[in-house]
């Protein structure tokens, strides 16, 4: 019996000390679920930007998911239910579609939830919503979102603060060599099915041609003019977005004998998709010289 007590005390003792251990390996600033501010943001590239901010003190959860457009998308019975748990909403806050159409009826699913408008103090473009296919404006995003996070949880401002110094540097870094590489490109005109680039475009000294006007189709007409300007500036390749149809861009590029570059202004690895969509638009634009 003695012994018996004995290997129960020295079970226990183990199982304490593993315990402890575990706990102390858990990585400083991480918190479960449950503890970490809920967060929803419109569109994926959101998500990254309140990510590198927030670390692991945030859970945020993205409305329109991938491969769908921000132009249509509806969310899901499901998605409204993740918003009565909400703390924050960030919003592009530029004039994004789905924001238009749907942010009225997501306040009113959780009327505690403050909003933030991660456009606020940007300059707007008409009435282009693609403010984060600009680093130097994602800059401003950045500062917005930030400033929402230590109201929310003052307790980590430092973190909070190393953080967006650190995503801060990497746009800045971004920037830099984006306009290093537009710089040599002689023909800056590029077509492109859907404008989401004029952002990008006005940063680095580009134009873009798009080929969709206020959200419809060209008509045989308006096809036939873009057909004739691309064989005028000598473009041969034609850009499109991965969520939208290219069977206009596919017309156009039989018709001048070029190719299709798809190219995604949605996608969430961002400072890696903006080095790649730079790297299709230099390329492309040298094949159009």
């Amino acid at each position: 019996m003695k012994r018996a007590g004995v290997m129960i005390r020295f079970v226990l003792g183990l199982m304490l000390l593993l315990s402890g251990c575990s706990q102390q390996a858990q990585p400083m600033g991480t918190a479960p679920r449950e503890q970490k501010i809920p967060v929803v943001v419109s569109i994926l590239p959101q998500k990254t930007f309140v990510e590198k901010i927030g670390g692991d003190r945030v859970h945020v959860s993205v409305m329109v998911p991938p491969g769908a457009s921000p132009a249509t998308y509806a969310p899901a019975p499901q998605q409204l239910k993740e918003i009565t748990h909400a703390q924050l909403y960030v919003m592009v806050g530029s004039p994004l579609p789905f924001e238009n159409t749907w942010m009225q009826k997501i306040m009113d699913v959780n009327p505690n939830m403050k909003v933030v408008n991660s456009a606020e103090g940007i300059k707007i473009l008409g009435n282009d919503p693609h403010i984060w296919l600009s680093p130097s404006r994602v800059m401003g995003q950045v500062e917005n979102i930030y400033e929402a996070l230590v109201e929310a949880d003052p307790d980590y401002q430092a973190v909070y603060q190393e953080n967006k110094e650190h995503f801060i540097t990497e746009l800045e870094m971004v920037d830099q060599r984006i306009t290093a590489e537009m710089a040599v490109v002689e023909n800056k005109k590029f077509m492109i099915f859907h404008p989401s680039w004029g952002y990008f475009a006005a940063d680095y000294g580009l134009e873009q041609i798009p080929i969709q006007y206020e959200g419809k189709e060209a008509n045989p007409a308006a096809l036939q003019q873009l057909i004739d300007k691309a064989k005028a500036e000598g473009i041969t390749v034609i850009f499109v977005q991965k969520q939208l149809s290219i069977k206009s861009a596919q017309m156009i590029s039989n018709a001048i004998n070029g190719k299709v570059m798809i190219i995604d202004p949605l996608a969430p690895n961002y400072i890696e998709n903006l080095k790649a969509v730079a790297k299709g638009f230099q390329q492309g634009m040298k094949d159009n010289e």
